[in-house]
Parts: structure tokens; C-alpha cells; sequence
């Protein structure tokens, strides 16, 4: 089925409400590239519109009812936000579910040495990626560093136009001749993937000796008890996230795309999150779902497999008066959900492994998918033909424009959301998103009109389901 592009249909107003979706989203992406700023950010961003903590609620013992707007955050990882509508909780929700974690490199726990004067961080890859595109490019280290008194101290380094940057290295092309022999997945293997973080001694005014062995080590170990009193002990206890440094681009000289790090899967998180906050009154009750750990199959107590979101809502009825289990199995399997990830775009220079009739392509708007998985749909959540017909009729109510897609030829590879956790109470699921390029390279690639259409599909959803 042809669908057009949306850029040419745009009227004045509308191209300033893009660039106004856009803007913002760029600066969520600069400030969020990990699962903790994205969760810092929402809750930023939900008080500003009114929503308040579940946990002051239930401590309070606050009742809940219709027009109040919650919010629950699990581990400062995963996010929840109610909308509280008209109908009893127990008729189900109007749900937007996405994740906020992203392909990456973590530091491990005994990271930092020493070799031949060099200082490293040793690592360990998150998720998918081809290693070999992490390598000569200049890198930051995000997270948290818990100290054993309690206090938690933030680290971002890379990303002020002043830090330093860091960087894994490649072998030169004058010596790479058996490298280059190698298949793509062992070109960089993973223990390969340690951060060059040093070069320099430590020096004589702050007590270097001649024979000591770690002179580079010990002037690393010098800065960050100088600049971030931190230990070497304390990477037991620290989550350091190393992404690429720099800010999300215009993309193109027609600024028609954005090139970001991350936005598989933020650009469904980031547009849900703005329809979710841009929604008031719902006839039922609205809610976003915003999860860490979908990169490693959703596990954890912060991902979409854990009973986080299912207690919360039960917390929820509590504060309504209502603690029966039923209920909450009601309220679960009555709900609506969009599970919003990303989809591949088709990309003409790797036509090969598309089917041209069942692509995402660029700027056609939001992607549907009504199934994911791999090779005859295994692991899939396979939506039904009513809740299709159902997400048109909304859609459509609003002027959206979307598309539907598959990931890919049949026997060409595939991929898995968070959709067929939630279909296991019984719910309405369908996979929706943005079309992306190069998903799970450093930097990938979205269409603006694209990012506009989903925030305005989420939106849609909420209010017309």
C-alpha cells in the first residue's frame, strides 16, 4: 500500500509545531543517555505538569481518583505515569510502553589498570552492537557512583565543549592485514573493547617514586579522588556507562532528519512521554511505561519482565479503595497498549535484505509492526485484526500518518519488543514506532516528520482508544 510523503501535506503551523516536537526532543537526548537521566527527566518533567509520587501517596495515604496524576519510579531505571480518567480503573488503560536503555559499553567492576604506561577501564558491551564501530571514536562515561556512607555521586565526563574525551583503539591500516581477514564479528572482539583513559604519570610534587611500577594508574587514582572523591574501591559499587560524546544533529541540509546517539529506543519514549504530559481529562485512564534492560531480554527488576508496573497498579486501586486482586487482573487484561520501539527503514543501499512491500520507509510516518520476532514470527506477539481496525479508526480520527511494516525480509534476521510480556495478561498489544537507520550503530538516524507523527499517533491513541 503506497503511502506519501508527509512533508509536502504540512501547513505553516504545523511545520512550527515539528520544529517545537523536535527541539525538544534533541535536548531530551542531549541530557538523557542513560536509563537514569531519561527517568530524571520524566519526573522533571511530570511534576511540571502536576503529577506526584506514589510513594508520598501511599505513605500519606492519599486518595486517589479521577483527574489526579501519579507517577512510580522503579530503582531511578523504569518510570510509570498515571493519568487517572472517568472510568474505573478496572475497564483497563490506554497504555504507551517504550524503553529507555540503549546498545552501549559498561565499565566492570574491577576496571582500571595499567599497560605498557597506558591506563584503561576494562569493559563489557550492553546489547547489540558491531563492535567495530565503537572503535576510534570519542567516547563519555556516564552513571553513578554509590559510596559505602550512602551518598551517590554522578559522573558525566565527555559531553561539556572542555572535558576530556576518551576512546577504544583500532589497529593501524598499515598493519592490519590479518584484521582485515577476519568476519566483521571478531574484527574488535570484546575484551578488546577496553577505554584508553590515561597516558600521564603521576608526578614528583605529588609523591611520585622512580621505581613505582603504576605511575599512570596511581595519577588516574590521583583525579578522580581530586575532582570526584572517588577510590578505586569504589568501582565496586559505581554504574559507568561509556557512550559516544556530543550532542543529537540536524541532519542533512534541508535539517530533514536527526542524528543522535540513543534513539533506539528514545524517540518512542521521548514522543510518548510529551503525549502522555500533553493529555488532560481522559475518559480512561491514560498511562506510559518508560523501562530499562529491553537491550538484554527485558529481565531485572527494572525491566518489563519484573512485577513493578502489575504491583504498582495494584498500589494504585489500593488508594482507591479497591484492594481486591481481581481487580488489578481486570485492569490489567482490559487495557490497550502500544509497545513503541523503533522499526528498521528501508535503506537503498542495502536493499538486499528488505521486502520493499512491507517496509518502514522515511517520513510516511508512524511504523506499525503486527508482529516482530524471527523466522515464522517465534517470540512474536502476533496483534488480533479488531485491535488493528480499532487503532486505525483513532488514528485516522486525528489526521496521523502512519504505516505498516515488518522487520526485514522473513529469513533475513528479526527482533523482539516488550509487546508479548504485556499480552500475557490478556491485553491488546501492537508494536508501533519511528522508522530508524543505522538502529544500534553510535549514531542513528530518524526523520523529524516522523518523530512529529509518532508524538502526535501517541497522543491520538490516548485520547481516541
Amino acid at each position: 500500500m503506497e503511502r506519501n510523503n508527509v512533508w509536502s501535506s504540512y501547513n505553516r503551523d504545523q511545520l512550527t509545531e515539528l520544529d517545537r516536537i523536535n527541539t525538544m526532543y534533541k535536548s531530551c537526548l542531549d541530557e538523557g543517555k542513560t536509563e537514569r537521566e531519561c527517568v530524571k527527566i520524566a519526573v522533571r518533567m511530570a511534576e511540571e505538569k502536576g503529577y506526584r509520587d506514589i510513594k508520598g501517596l501511599i505513605k500519606d495515604q492519599t486518595e486517589v481518583k479521577h483527574g489526579d496524576k501519579v507517577y512510580a519510579v522503579c530503582m531511578n531505571k523504569s518510570i510509570s505515569l498515571f493519568n487517572i480518567g472517568e472510568e474505573p480503573l478496572e475497564r483497563g488503560m490506554n497504555i504507551l510502553g517504550a524503553h529507555i536503555d540503549s546498545p552501549r559499553i559498561d565499565v566492570k567492576q574491577n576496571p582500571l589498570y595499567e599497560s605498557e604506561e597506558f591506563a584503561y577501564l576494562d569493559t563489557h558491551y550492553y546489547g547489540g552492537i558491531k563492535k567495530y564501530q565503537w572503535v576510534t571514536l570519542p567516547l563519555a562515561i556516564h552513571g553513578v557512583v554509590a559510596k559505602k556512607n550512602g551518598e551517590i555521586k554522578e559522573l558525566c565526563i565527555g559531553e561539556k565543549d572542555d572535558d576530556p574525551v576518551f576512546a577504544v583503539t583500532d589497529l593501524l591500516i598499515h598493519l592490519a592485514a590479518k584484521q582485515m581477514e577476519k568476519k566483521a564479528g571478531i574484527v574488535i572482539e570484546g575484551e578488546k573493547l577496553d577505554l584508553l583513559i590515561g597516558s600521564r604519570p603521576v608526578g614528583k610534587e605529588d609523591g611520585f617514586r622512580e621505581e613505582e611500577k603504576e605511575a599512570i594508574k596511581s595519577n588516574v587514582l590521583k583525579l578522580l579522588r581530586e575532582y570526584y572523591d572517588m577510590s578505586e574501591e569504589d568501582f565496586v559499587s559505581a554504574e559507568l556507562e561509556i557512550v559516544p560524546a556530543g550532542k543529537a544533529r540536524d541532519m542533512g541540509l534541508d535539517r530533514s532528519m536527526v542524528m543522535a546517539y540513543g534513539q533506539d529506543d528514545r524517540v518512542c519514549a521521548f514522543t510518548s512521554l510529551f503525549a502522555m504530559l500533553d493529555v488532560d481529562e481522559p475518559q480512561k485512564t491514560s498511562c506510559c511505561i518508560l523501562v530499562d534492560k529491553e537491550e538484554i531480554g527485558s529481565v531485572g527488576a527494572t525491566g518489563m519482565q519484573s512485577r513493578f508496573f502489575e504491583n504498582t497498579v495494584a498500589e494504585l486501586l489500593a488508594l482507591m479503595g479497591e484492594t481486591s486482586d481481581l481487580k488489578v487482573r481486570r485492569a490489567l487484561q482490559n487495557s490497550k497498549m502500544l509497545s513503541s520501539d523503533v522499526s528498521a527503514a528501508y535503506d537503498p543501499m542495502f536493499t538486499e535484505v528488505f521486502e520493499k512491500r512491507s517496509s518502514a520507509f522515511f517520513s510516511k510516518g508512524l511504523v506499525f509492526n503486527k508482529f516482530t520476532g524471527s523466522r515464522g514470527k517465534s517470540g512474536s506477539n502476533d496483534a488480533n485484526a479488531e485491535y488493528l481496525a480499532a487503532i486505525r479508526k483513532a488514528l485516522d480520527e486525528d489526521h496521523v500518518a502512519y504505516q505498516f511494516a515488518e522487520l526485514g525480509k522473513v529469513d533475513a534476521g528479526g527482533g523482539g519488543t516488550i509487546a508479548y510480556i504485556m499480552a500475557n495478561y490478556g491485553m491488546e498489544v501492537i508494536d508501533s514506532g519511528v522508522a530508524v537507520l543505522c538502529m544500534h550503530a553510535p549514531w542513528e538516524i530518524a526523520s523529524k516528520a516522523d518523530i512529529y507523527e509518532a508524538y502526535k499517533g501517541y497522543k491520538a491513541f490516548l485520547k481516541n482508544m
